[in-house]
């Protein structure tokens, strides 16, 4: 009876009916992926992953379908089958995020916090929907995404730039597929605005790693940082195409594989325009400093055989302002128009000769233009920045477990510009003017040893630069050392010293001289990770970083001399090498990574920097020191079809920059520097994420909340002037992004 009962509860599959199963893995990095739709087009057969991955369809008829898989934040995947009574047919479906190339081969990574390379003992990667959810739908900005990252401090709404550890952003350095970039934004030069936007497109990144300290011998002329981005290729599969579009911005993004048979390339092309600075003049009607970007951009791939790929990557990108509406009320110093125009071309070369020898080549151009009018059409400045560079990077195998890194560069430089002010249509001053050429060459040497089954990396290396403006030389070592001491204890020291030259701009300045000598750093790292299971680690690191010989303008802002008597700056301020300093701190992080459930991370980072001006004799702390930063990124797939994130920051406030007290909310001029600070900055943004597909085609609908708790922050705009009886100063605080709703939709085919 009981038997009867058991066999008639069970599903009546049609007679000769087949089954369709199988299971969903992530492409990037081979993970099981929960939670996401199986359909079969040609008939009404459903079904969901479980949390391993798995899938079953059973009682299916035969026939011809279309296997679909989907979910929000990837992209669709169609598999055409035929399926014959009594069948059963298996797929193992591999599903790339949305931000990524598709693919249908998995990543091979065993640690979802591996690096791109193991000799940098302290990287932060990110990759994937979290740089899509981070760089926010206003913006739609990569490196607004690096600027959640554990330790990384940005207390500024309207800039993609970021300060780290105390440094600005000038001395963190920015590589694009290896290559080491100037300034790739959208921005206005030579003006006092400090907004600006990223150059390159978020769509076409790969991946992006902040090396925070103590880093590799391959990155040069910078000596605080180096942020690692690599673009990605298009896909070798078939043609695709989406369009986007939002309230603040627009864009379309094509891609494809190159011959019809062998498939021996693939292209992608980008374009985009922004409309957020209408939405920002309505935001913010007193600040007229909003400019129009749009760039176009590609990449692309080709295989010359087996074991030699050629690489290239072209970017052409405007910003513009126009303030001819507010003609009248300017003055004759005022910006009324002006454009920035950045261009690179980069063309790489891989080249694998054997097992044990990878060269990778690149020679790239950049080009920065840019100018500025007053209301009358006449110059307030000009200049034109231009880069040669070439640079080939080797990795040598003496054994498997004994990588010899090597490289060389060389880069030629072209800077020019000046800068005015009116006194009248025909009275003149000159405030600055630079004109030179420079060359840095470079090459470095490192080698890696693994010993214990892995669980003990060492590097050790040392690189050499040489410009020939100042006609320096200087050597620079650097050492890390890692160790596995249990199978989910890690401990990593490291040690290098960094020099990063002047500016050409600043060498031939007639405010600098040619015999600035380059600005050096010593950091020194120590670190414990503990991984708590396959996906999540708690990490703790502490760090020290000396610096000398940094350009600084001493006499450019005015002080408190004694009380009664100040200081009035010259029009023209030198640069002098007179700054030193240190930063020391620590930060702690807990991170999950996963591509189910939760993913993100919580940070606390405390730092103090100090500087010291040998001019002056002043201690002072940095223009970016903030003693209390907190960062906290998190993203839930809760549905198939919906993604939540949020993302929330907290700053202590950066000093204001200048010699400053406060009284009942009166500034007046001090002899101490940047003691005065900044209200303490916090901001948080939410996101949902919603997809709909149809048999060869998917949207997706972005939905953010910007300053979801509706927080004013200010950011420091301009000294304007002071009194000199009373030494009341005047200065201008801008207040940044209220609480500011954004929607935008992605057609993806």
């Amino acid at each position: 009876m009981l038997l009867g009962l058991a066999v008639a509860a069970l599903p009546a599959w049609p007679q000769g009916s087949g089954t369709v199963r199988g299971s969903v893995v992530d492409a990037h990095g081979g993970e099981a992926l929960a939670n996401v739709q199986v359909q079969l087009i040609g008939g009404a057969y459903r079904a969901v992953s479980d949390s391993k991955g798995g899938f079953q369809i059973q009682g299916v008829a035969p026939g011809d379908y279309v296997l679909k898989i989907s979910t929000v934040g990837y992209h669709l995947e169609n598999h055409p089958f035929h399926l014959d009574a009594g069948e059963t047919k298996e797929f193992e479906v591999v599903l790339t995020p949305d931000s990524l190339r598709q693919t249908e081969t998995v990543e091979a990574r065993t640690d979802p916090f591996e690096t791109s390379h193991t000799d940098s003992p302290s990287t932060l990667v990110l990759a994937g929907n979290d740089v899509k959810n981070l760089g926010s739908v206003l913006a739609d900005d990569p490196l607004r995404a690096v600027q959640n990252l554990p330790g990384v401090t940005s207390n500024n709404d309207f800039d993609a730039r970021f300060s780290l550890r105390g440094a600005d952003y000038s001395r963190i350095g920015l590589y694009l597929d290896n290559v080491l970039l100037h300034q790739p934004f959208h921005m206005l030069q030579g003006q006092n605005v400090s907004g600006s936007g990223t150059a390159f497109n978020g769509d076409m990144v790969e991946s992006m790693e902040l090396n925070e300290g103590a880093y590799p011998v391959r990155y040069e002329d910078r000596t605080a940082g180096a942020l690692d981005v690599a673009t990605r290729e298009g896909s070798r599969d078939a043609f695709t195409f989406r369009v986007e579009a939002s309230v603040s911005n627009a864009g379309v993004m094509a891609e494809g594989p190159i011959g019809k048979k062998k498939k021996r390339g693939s292209w992608l092309v980008a374009a985009r325009k922004s409309y957020l600075q209408y939405i920002l003049a309505r935001t913010f009607p007193d600040n007229s400093f909003i400019f129009g970007l749009e760039d176009v951009q590609g990449r692309f791939t080709y295989d010359l055989s087996d074991k030699s790929k050629l690489t290239l990557y072209l970017l052409e990108s405007f910003s513009d302002i126009d303030r001819s509406a507010s003609k009248s009320t300017l003055g004759i110093n005022s910006l009324m128009t002006g454009g920035y125009h950045y261009t690179l071309a980069n063309l790489g070369w891989r080249y694998t000769p054997t097992d044990k020898l990878l060269v990778t080549t690149h020679v790239a151009w950049m080009r920065e233009k840019w100018d500025d009018e007053n209301p009358s059409t006449l110059p307030l400045g000009a200049g034109y920045y231009g880069e040669w560079t070439g640079n080939t990077n080797a990795t040598w195998l003496w054994t498997s477990r004994t990588p010899l890194d090597f490289g060389v560069s060389v880069r030629q430089l072209r800077d020019e510009g000046y800068g005015t002010q009116y006194q009248s249509a025909t009275s003149t001053r000159i405030l600055d003017r630079f004109n030179g050429n420079g060359t840095r060459e470079g090459s470095y040497l490192q080698q890696s040893f693994l010993a214990w089954n892995g669980r003990l990396h060492l590097t050790a290396g040392a690189r050499w630069d040489h410009e020939n403006v100042d006609r320096d030389s200087t050597i620079s070592p650097q050492g890390s050392v890692s160790l596995m001491v249990t199978g989910g204890t890690r401990l990593q020291l490291g040690w290098g010293q960094y020099v990063q030259f002047p500016e050409v701009s600043v060498l031939t300045s007639i405010l600098g001289n040619r015999y600035l000598p380059p600005s050096r750093s010593n950091q020194a790292i120590a670190a414990v990770e503990q991984r708590v299971g396959a996906r999540t680690r708690l990490r703790a690191e502490w760090y020290n970083r000396a610096d000398r010989d940094m350009v600084f303008q001493p006499l450019a802002i005015p002080r408190m001399l004694s009380p009664g008597k100040y200081f009035s700056p010259p029009l023209n301020p030198g640069y002098v090498d007179s700054m030193r300093g240190y930063s020391r701190g620590a930060e702690f992080f807990l991170q999950r990574s996963s591509a189910n459930s939760f993913t993100g991370w919580v940070s606390y980072a405390y730092g103090h920097t100090n500087y010291h001006d040998s001019v002056l004799g002043n201690w002072f702390p940095s223009d970016y020191d903030q003693r209390h930063t907190f960062n906290a990124y998190g993203s839930y797939r809760v549905k198939p079809t919906v993604n939540m994130s949020l993302r929330w920051s907290y700053g202590s406030a950066f000093p204001i920059p200048g010699y400053l007290s406060e009284a009942a909310g009166v500034y007046y001029l001090a002899s101490s520097r940047n003691q005065v600070r900044m209200p303490a900055y916090q901001r948080t943004d939410f996101r949902v994420n919603k997809a709909w597909t149809r048999d060869k085609w998917k949207w997706t609908l972005y939905g953010e909340v910007v300053n979801l708790t509706n927080r004013t922050n200010y950011v420091f705009d301009s000294l304007n002037g002071y009194n000199s009886k009373t030494g009341v100063i005047s200065i201008t605080l801008d207040k940044m992004f209220p609480i500011l709703p954004s929607v935008g939709i992605v057609f993806e085919r």
